[in-house]
């Protein structure tokens, strides 16, 4: 999912700017928004296990508030200092590229299926 939103971007910052390029740019960044909190929670709940995933992932999720809300500030510290959005959508392209990046080694565990009762 990482990949596919800095993919994303890089395209929507080429594409020319028209109403149907942010029409399909706002459809791709919805599809991409939050696909990666199920994952997150698996994750969680594998490495740590599930007796403490409620503090865990809220943990989790408050990180991702405070990048939330860096995002915005620092987004209104770039618009009024150069007038423009652009540099947010590089460092967002960035970052979401760096986090693909960091996600490839991860395997998961083949599921195995309960054995039926008798």
């Amino acid at each position: 999912m990482y990949g596919s939103r800095a993919l994303l971007i890089g395209w929507y910052l080429m594409a020319p700017k028209t109403e149907w390029t942010f029409y399909a740019f706002a459809v791709g960044l919805g599809l991409t928004w939050l696909a990666t909190v199920p994952p997150t929670a698996a994750i969680v709940g594998k490495l740590f296990g599930v007796r403490y995933m409620a503090t865990l992932f809220g943990l989790t999720l408050l990180s991702h508030q405070i990048g939330g809300f860096l995002g915005a500030y620092l987004g209104g510290i770039a618009l009024s200092q150069s007038g423009s959005y652009q540099w947010m959508w590089y460092a967002d392209m960035a970052l979401a590229a760096a986090a693909a990046i960091v996600n490839l080694p991860i395997r998961e565990s083949r599921v195995e299926p309960l054995p039926m009762p008798p």
